[in-house]
């Protein structure tokens, strides 16, 4: 699934939410009710760094054709609402007037009113997903854009360039041009200045 990239506001909320000490809620969340699956629903979207509408959740988890049922859709959003009162889920604000609401949860660990601990997702699953957002907020940990590679070679033109303009300008100063010496020092000299030329481009991209 290709995701766009998340807003700094979203990808704070997604850190919270993996950060999060256990929270205790008034619902119960058991294994094949409703609330636990949305939970749960909603735990696998944010884990591939997404905050799902009510859509998203009930084509993931019911099948697509539940997504036209407009009076299952409002029964699912009424349980996110109670979930939302209970601190479980959070509902964020529309972008667009017209979009659906998305949501997000709390936390990935819960003690439910029947005191049974929920986890949502494995240490492994949030810490892969922290890793991912800190390398997406800390540019400085991604690859970086100039290779040292790439210096080296402007440097190695740029002295070649300057050897090979020394050597053309040498030969017109002399009595009798010597066209063995000025001819390949000039184009050699050229063609350096215009890789000189693409590779400085490159490097500033």
């Amino acid at each position: 699934m290709s995701q766009d990239e998340l807003k700094p506001s979203e990808a704070q909320l997604l850190e919270e939410s993996i950060s999060s000490d256990c929270k205790t809620t008034n619902i119960r969340l058991q294994q094949g009710g409703y609330q636990y699956d949305l939970a749960k629903g909603i735990a696998s979207f944010q884990l591939e760094q997404h905050f799902p509408d009510v859509k998203d959740l009930i084509k993931k988890l019911y099948g697509e054709e539940k997504t036209d049922d407009s009076q299952f859709i409002r029964t699912v959003q009424t349980i996110l609402k109670k979930m939302e009162k209970e601190n479980v889920v959070r509902i964020l604000p529309k972008d667009k007037p017209w979009e659906l609401q998305r949501y997000a949860l709390s936390s990935f660990k819960f003690i439910d009113v029947d005191k049974n601990l929920v986890i949502l997702a494995t240490p492994q699953q949030t810490e892969q997903t922290q890793n991912l957002l800190h390398s997406a907020l800390n540019p400085q940990n991604m690859p970086t854009t100039k290779p040292s590679y790439v210096k080296t070679k402007i440097l190695i033109s740029a002295f070649i360039m300057a050897i090979s303009y020394t050597g053309a300008l040498w030969s017109l100063l002399q009595p009798i041009i010597n066209p063995i010496i000025f001819v390949p020092a000039f184009y050699t000299a050229v063609a350096c200045s215009f890789i000189l030329g693409k590779l400085r481009t490159h490097s500033q991209k």
